[in-house]
């Protein structure tokens, strides 16, 4: 069974024509609230030529990967444009990561210069693998030049402790200010939107190994016009989104950012969740959209006297990033009055395939219908080239604008995720008679946690590091506030002693705290298939039972 849903033709182009479409037409209205500083899309557009020529000078050009490990903050976006400006990839860290994770990501990805901001514990961690990586430069952002008078001056006097420290001289720093010495006017780089890589964006894909979708200029500005039109954004009237969600993420990537830049909105910069701040930030700068996760929304609903927040600003919510509870949907419309409709998709989909109307009708458990120029098939599970008919599950597999080149340096998984020519998204689903996609089940081995794909491979691959561990194991179990929570089983080796919290310190330094499980049980042994592969299924079972009798 296929479904394509059709209306305005969507153009595709160079990732940073975005930005300067809405440069030229809405130049003097806001464009980036951080911390009470505004900068207007003039001002933008502006620093990103300036940052372009800057990288332009250190060598960035076609083929260079540019790696961005920042909190939401100016810097985000602005280095955003301005590597591709210059002719380079994007390539997203989570400033969560730790040591061992940004050695593989550098290492995979090929990325030579990395972006951080002037904070010490994430300059300390990339400083750390720069030269074994192999990075060749680190440009590192001053924090206290994008925030408002006096909190600027304040941070340098009040917070040095938490500053980096670290010297220009080294051959390997380079300080963001330099960058703005070399003109307004970066040298003109011609783009194909079809074939040049805009953003590597790391994900574990149908297997769990971590590897670098490549999104073209053309995935990437094709999904933001996708979801500008399919939410019908322009007539709900977004004016203002709260970026709270990290930019890092895909998901925010193109909610957070792409899309109130193509509409010339504004972005208020949320640099880290925090509940009561949040909430404090909808009643004082009253934004009109605002995505998020299930967790968050819950957290919302969830707060003591929430009926007396002004949340009535809010006329589009959009959640994506695990399956959003009907329950949670309905209190939150319920408190705010404000559409809150369910997305899906894939980092290999740049990442949006599916989403409710907001403006349309919503189904009860599904993730909407497909956005314009986009193909959802349902492939029989047992043979692939066979189409299931309306009603029937099988594989989701997707077509469209937004669909990956490929993953970087990987063409065996490639071909394996295409299947005549449709991605293999590695979730199992339906459509209805009218468009509908439902999701069924995961064919993927990746746990949903709060908004975030955690991989259980790269836990179990810690869990081996520690001296006393035989054999491991991850899987998700429920979580009343994140949806999934991973969960380790161990046994260990013999005459090794360990305890549960004696690993999960372990952990802490080997995995960010999003990956770290909720629990750790060890065992005598674990549950293995006739070839003697560790096996899942049983652990997932006894996890399920154990949830139903509460």
């Amino acid at each position: 069974m296929l479904h394509r849903t059709d209306a305005a033709a969507i153009a595709i182009s160079p990732v940073p024509e975005l930005l300067e479409a809405s440069v030229a037409a809405h130049g003097a209205k806001p464009a980036l609230s951080f911390l009470g500083r505004k900068w207007t899309y003039a001002e933008v557009g502006a620093t990103v030529n300036k940052v372009a020529a800057g990288l332009q000078a250190m060598g960035v050009g076609k083929g260079t990967h540019v790696g961005l490990c920042l909190p939401n903050t100016p810097y985000s976006v602005i280095f955003f444009f301005a590597v591709m400006k210059a002719g380079g990839t994007v390539v997203n860290f989570s400033p969560l990561y730790v040591e061992r994770e940004l050695r593989h990501q550098i290492r995979d990805s090929g990325t030579t210069i990395m972006v951080v901001p002037d904070l010490k514990l994430i300059h300390s961690r990339v400083v750390a693998v720069a030269h074994e990586a192999g990075l060749k430069s680190i440009i590192v952002c001053p924090m206290s030049g994008i925030l408002p008078f006096p909190k600027g001056l304040l941070f340098n006097l009040f917070k040095r402790k938490e500053k980096a420290v670290y010297s220009t001289g080294d051959g390997m720093h380079v300080d963001y200010a330099s960058l703005l010495k070399h003109g307004d006017r970066p040298e003109p780089v011609e783009v194909d939107p079809a074939k040049d890589l805009a953003v590597l964006q790391y994900t574990g894909g149908t297997t769990g190994v971590p590897k670098g979708a490549m999104l073209t200029h053309a995935n990437v500005s094709a999904n933001a016009r996708q979801l500008v039109q399919h939410a019908e954004c322009e007539r709900i009237g977004v004016k203002r989104v709260l970026g709270v969600l990290p930019l890092f993420h895909v998901f925010a990537m193109q909610t957070v950012m792409l899309i109130p830049i193509c509409l010339g909105a504004e972005i208020i910069l949320v640099p880290r969740f925090n509940l009561m701040s949040l909430l404090d930030d909808i009643e004082r700068e009253k934004p009109t959209m605002f995505p998020g996760v299930p967790t968050i929304y819950a957290a919302i609903n969830n707060v003591g006297g929430i009926e007396k927040r002004d949340l009535s600003s809010l006329t589009l919510s959009i959640s994506g990033g695990a399956p959003l509870p009907l329950d949670v949907r309905t209190r939150f419309q319920e408190l705010t009055g404000c559409p809150l409709v369910e997305g899906y998709g894939l980092s290999e989909s740049s990442p949006v395939v599916s989403a409710n109307p907001p403006l349309g009708l919503v189904k009860d458990g599904s993730v909407g219908t497909a956005l314009p120029e986009t193909v959802i098939e349902i492939r029989d599970l047992a043979d692939s080239t066979r189409l299931m008919p309306v009603g029937q599950k099988g594989e989701v597999c997707v077509r469209g604008p937004q669909v990956m080149a490929g993953y970087w340096n990987r063409p065996d998984e490639t071909t394996a995720v295409f299947v005549d020519g449709a991605l293999r998204t590695g979730d199992v689903g339906l459509l209805d008679e009218d468009g509908y996609l439902f999701l069924v089940d995961r064919i993927k081995d990746v746990i949903l946690c709060g908004g975030y794909n955690v991989y259980p491979r790269m836990i179990e691959e810690a869990l081996y590091l520690h001296p006393a561990v035989a054999e491991a194991v991850a899987i998700g179990i429920p979580d009343s506030y994140r949806g999934q929570a991973p969960k380790a089983f161990v046994t260990l080796r013999k005459d090794a002693q360990a305890t549960p919290a004696e690993l999960m310190e372990f952990l802490s330094a080997q995995i960010s705290k999003i990956e770290m499980p909720k629990a750790i049980e060890i065992r005598d042994s674990l549950p293995k298939s006739v070839v003697g592969k560790l096996s899942k299924k049983e652990l997932v079972e006894e996890e399920r039972q154990r949830a139903a009798a509460g």
